[in-house]
């Protein structure tokens, strides 16, 4: 049974639009021509097999790489031909969550979250810690801005990360690999974390996870890429997608844990005798 979606965007409320973007690294085309949008309060994952493109695709979408092709639009401006301030004004608009944390190992977790805060803001230090304090509270950190990161878990490190991503208040957070290095308990508080942040504060995410309960648990919708075609094979809701898809490279890939225990054992080998 396929869980209702609650989820249900209106045509205007797309913030990020990819027209025909073309990524790579000269002269090797990584994805061709690709299109889609992303709706306001959506959670949209990426998908794919390994090497397929999707942190490139990622980094493109951030303003890290410059595509060979194409426009992202971010709110109706586009991330690849802005310059000087109207560059800064979209990338205030997001937050990343890069796959290793990232957070500097020399500052607390409280210094690590202020940091953008000191950078691109005039507020006074008891204000910004205020305002750190409200984003560790909301990813369940309170109390832990005076530990250092190798104090803490993979994932709390993961959640303070998160926490960094969100002191500016950005409209769209983008996470690379959320949950790499997890354990599937910790894991899942973090896609708890997710729904919680994008249902309360209507936040719009964008997700690179190739773990299949991940994908379950937080996607609105899912756009699968293909490695040989360079293209997206297959968008829609994942519980869908996995009980209708014909594809056979989306087929495998979402039942892909299925008849493990079916398959024959291998015959264990007679031992020695004494």
């Amino acid at each position: 049974m396929v869980p209702q979606n609650l989820y249900s965007p209106s045509p205007s409320d797309t913030l990020i639009r990819v027209e025909h973007l073309t990524v790579g690294f000269d002269p090797e085309i990584v994805l061709q021509d690709i299109s889609f949008d992303v709706q306001r309060g959506e959670v949209l994952v990426i998908l794919g097999g390994s090497g397929c493109g999707k942190s490139t695709l990622l980094k493109n979408m951030i303003g890290l790489y410059q595509p060979m092709q194409g426009r992202i639009l971010i709110d109706g401006d586009d991330i690849v031909t802005a310059q000087g301030l109207a560059r800064k004004a979209i990338l205030r608009k997001i937050g990343v969550l890069f796959q290793s944390g990232a957070l500097f190992g020399s500052m607390s977790l409280r210094e690590n979250v202020r940091l953008a805060l000191e950078e691109f803001t005039n507020l006074p230090r008891d204000a910004a810690d205020l305002i750190v304090s409200m984003k560790l509270y909301q990813v369940g950190l309170h109390g832990y801005g005076s530990k250092m990161p190798a104090e803490l878990s993979g994932g709390m490190q993961k959640r303070a990360a998160i926490a960094r991503a969100m002191v500016m208040d950005p409209q769209i957070l983008f996470l690379d690999e959320p949950s790499a290095g997890l354990d599937p308990i910790t894991a899942g508080d973090l896609d708890e974390l997710i729904l919680s942040l994008s249902q309360n504060l209507a936040m719009t995410f964008v997700i690179v996870t190739h773990e299949l309960p991940s994908v379950f648990a937080v996607a609105d919708r899912v756009i699968m890429l293909d490695k040989q075609l360079k293209k997206i094979v297959a968008t829609g809701n994942p519980w869908e997608l996995r009980q209708n898809t014909d594809h056979p490279l989306v087929y495998q890939f979402f039942h892909r844990n299925e008849g493990i225990s079916h398959k024959k054992r291998r015959t264990p080998v007679n031992p020695l005798p004494l």
